[in-house]
């Protein structure tokens, strides 16, 4: 890294991207030829010496006071998550080697959830947005899609992804800057690293971006999709913490109920969307009564094949609305 630290990186970048205008000062003398502040007036408006924020920078000074990173929080007008991100840089342990995998295994009760979602597709997802497993809906949207386990190969080094994403450069941009921020907390992840190395060398968007050192994430956003079978796929996405499985998380993507979306999902899941089901579901009683009235009595043998059926239906009963996370 070039400041020979994760938080000198960060606070370069920070600076090269913070404009006069957005501290309030003047330009002064000719146009500058670099954008962005001068170390000088960074460490004028943080009320610290140029000398100390040099070596901040420099990696020669890597324990900032709680004083000094509030400061520079203001100074680069960072939001919440860049405000947190930078707090970890600053107190960040020293590494601790994990198991190969040690966080890659999903946990049964997780993968119960998510396979109950019969048309709402989702995945967990590690770190490094590999995915670690996905539902039946989700692997079906995603099917013969080139490195589809992994996020950000899929987004950058599959030139089909500009198509199954529509918003491709939101998408991809919210996920560069999700690594950004894992990068940091995760810089001697030997596997993440090889990540990193791999897009800069492949894919000159990621190369652009990744010097932006943004951090941000999405939690909840709008994410459209085009599958080249059902078409477009609009649908609201959901990002949930596992808590249980530290870095692992659960991407949920739902269609608005009664939507072409959600009818596309159900073709996927192979499926009758949930407007078919319900009819079939309210038709069921009545024909059984029809079957009731036209069939003799049942004597006791009939009692006793009918049991297994009760048991077979009863666990249905007990289920929540399909999809519902």
């Amino acid at each position: 890294m070039e400041g020979g630290s994760p938080l000198g990186d960060f606070l370069r970048a920070r600076r090269r991207s913070t404009s006069l205008d957005d501290v309030g000062l003047a330009q002064v003398g000719p146009r500058r030829r670099t954008p962005g502040l001068r170390r000088e007036e960074v460490a004028m408006l943080a009320g610290i010496s140029i000398d100390y924020y040099t070596r901040l920078e420099q990696g020669r000074e890597r324990n900032p006071s709680d004083q000094v990173i509030t400061a520079l929080v203001r100074v680069f007008r960072l939001g919440p998550e860049a405000a947190e991100h930078l707090q970890q840089l600053a107190r960040q342990p020293a590494y601790r080697p994990r198991g190969v995998g040690e966080h890659d295994t999903v946990h049964p009760n997780v993968l119960r959830i998510m396979h109950g979602w019969d048309i709402a597709p989702s995945f967990v997802v590690n770190r490094r947005l590999d995915v670690l497993a996905r539902n039946r809906v989700a692997d079906a949207l995603y099917e013969g899609l080139e490195h589809r386990d992994n996020l950000l190969r899929l987004a950058l080094l599959n030139p089909a992804a500009q198509g199954f994403y529509l918003d491709w450069e939101l998408d991809t941009t919210s996920k560069i800057a999700h690594l950004r921020a894992t990068a940091g907390r995760n810089c001697d992840d030997p596997f993440l690293l090889e990540l990193v190395e791999e897009l800069s060398e492949k894919s000159e968007f990621f190369r652009h971006m990744w010097a932006q050192y943004d951090v941000r994430a999405r939690t909840r956003a709008p994410v459209r999709l085009h599958h080249p079978e059902v078409g477009d796929v609009v649908t609201t996405m959901e990002v949930l913490s596992i808590d249980g499985s530290p870095g692992q998380k659960l991407v949920v993507f739902q269609a608005d109920a009664g939507s072409a979306s959600e009818r596309a999902l159900s073709v996927l899941a192979g499926r009758p969307p949930p407007a078919a089901r319900a009819a079939q579901a309210a038709a069921t009683p009545v024909a059984e009564r029809e079957d009731a009235a036209a069939t003799p009595a049942a004597g006791p043998e009939r009692e006793d094949a009918a049991a297994p059926e009760k048991q077979r239906c009863a666990p249905v009963s007990r289920r929540g609305p399909t999809g519902a996370p």
